[in-house]
């Protein structure tokens, strides 16, 4: 049998006798300093601040402008239910769902001067009010009023001793407590739904 023969190949490998060291000057050079990781911190903190400001401005317009705000009565025509310079609560979101009902307590923008004022609900689509002798009628029967003051009356603000208004599509009639200075639907008539605005949470 022939024998095999096996050939090694050894290769030289040089070794540099001074290695290449590593510049640690350079690298330290890329490090950042102190001050800016204090800048940078301090940017971090600041843009975090504003994130959480603008945060809390949004819920709190979005809860105030569709759900739950304070309004402080001005006036006094909704004496004695609602006293002048109190707060009380604004349900927005009451009326989402549903109409308003006759007897609860609204915020409307009045319809003569447009602005911002508080009303009792006494009729709603399709009823007819009249008033007559001081009372108030609703449909022809008198409607009791137990929140009112003791001996109010609720007269005309015209020299008619009578008035009759029938509400129409989603309209609604609204009187003020105090009828003496309550200047209400008898003065401009029914109010559209548009302009009611929400529902005045009684303490």
């Amino acid at each position: 049998m022939a024998e095999e023969k096996i050939t090694l190949k050894l290769a030289m490998v040089s070794i540099p006798a001074d290695p290449v060291q590593p510049d640690y000057a350079a690298v330290a050079q890329k490090q950042p300093s102190a001050a800016s990781l204090k800048w940078g911190r301090f940017i971090g903190q600041t843009c975090l601040l504003a994130m959480i400001i603008g945060l809390s401005i949004g819920c709190y317009f979005v809860i105030s402008h569709y759900f739950v705000q304070s309004v402080q009565v001005v006036g006094q025509s909704m004496v004695p239910t609602l006293q002048p310079d109190n707060h009380y609560l604004l349900n927005r979101w009451a009326f989402h769902n549903r109409d308003p009902k006759v007897g609860e307590v609204v915020v409307l923008r009045d319809p003569a001067d447009q602005g911002i004022s508080v009303k009792r609900v006494i009729a709603t689509d399709g009823q007819s009010v009249l008033l007559k002798d001081g009372k108030v009628f609703i449909n022809g029967k008198e409607f009791k009023e137990s929140y009112l003051l003791p001996n109010t009356h609720t007269y005309t603000y015209s020299q008619a001793k009578e008035q009759f208004i029938t509400c129409g599509k989603d309209q609604y009639f609204v009187l003020g407590d105090n009828r003496q200075v309550s200047i209400d639907s008898r003065v401009y008539g029914a109010v559209p739904r548009e302009n009611i605005l929400g529902l005045v949470v009684l303490r």
